[in-house]
């Protein structure tokens, strides 16, 4: 298997993406597939979904070489170590953290610093910024009054964070909540304050902004509006409006 199969299903897993039957001559037979995926040996990190300068002006090609060259491979490698140490590397990621109270501090921060930049990475285009629509347009106007209202809570939750962490906005109890976690800390950890599914989030450690904004944190979160990537976020709250349905 190479790397690009092995990521493509390693996604797809991550997911919950299930084959419930297969098709033989137009005829559906009902069993269930037999996954052939070999068993994972350690967490990749996915190639970045864009050039290293292809957010400019907005956000620079050196910090995003520093960050994702040495901070996300950092992680990557140290999150590697401490899950083979551990005999938890097969087990999927959002296992893991779901259950962090019970691993040592090097699976969350690592496990967090790996799975957080994962996500971060596809929360930004090229052909990002403006304003999602649909459905997920309809549902942030229903919790927040309108797009405007929710990105000036959202910018002021990342301004406030004390040190390092990040902003997100989650899905909890069936509702849409800003919240903020400190270091690498994640809503899918059972350690947090605030636990749900991610929809957006934003990384507010100075080694993603101070290289071109210094400490001007603020002007990194405007910039971050012009690259959000709202299709992918869409594309998980479907996910999420799917899952949710088939527990009803």
């Amino acid at each position: 298997m190479d790397k690009r199969t092995f990521i493509k299903t390693g996604v797809l897993s991550a997911a919950g993406l299930v084959v419930s039957s297969m098709t033989v001559k137009g005829v559906t037979s009902g069993i269930l597939k037999k996954s052939r995926r070999r068993k994972r040996t350690e967490f990749i990190q996915p190639k970045l979904p864009y050039a290293f300068n292809a957010l400019e002006p907005h956000i620079d090609r050196h910090t995003m070489e520093l960050h994702y060259n040495m901070h996300h491979a950092s992680y990557t490698q140290k999150f590697n170590e401490a899950a083979k140490e551990l005999g938890i590397v097969e087990k999927p990621i959002r296992h893991i953290l779901a259950g962090v109270s019970k691993y040592p501090e090097s699976i969350r921060n690592n496990g967090g610093g790996y799975m957080n930049h994962v996500l971060f990475w596809n929360m930004m285009s090229p052909n990002g910024g403006g304003s999602p629509s649909g459905l997920l347009l309809d549902a942030i106007n229903r919790e927040f009054g309108s797009i405007e209202a929710f990105k000036d809570k959202f910018s002021a939750a990342a301004g406030t964070v004390f040190g390092s962490g990040w902003a997100w906005l989650i899905i909890k109890d069936q509702r849409f909540v800003i919240t903020t976690t400190q270091n690498q800390d994640n809503p899918l950890m059972d350690i947090v304050e605030n636990q749900g599914y991610p929809l957006l989030c934003l990384d507010v450690w100075e080694h993603a902004y101070y290289v071109k904004n210094q400490n001007r944190r603020y002007d990194y979160i405007s910039a971050f509006w012009n690259v959000v990537n709202w299709d992918f976020v869409s594309r998980r709250y479907a996910f999420w409006q799917k899952k949710a349905a088939n527990h009803a």
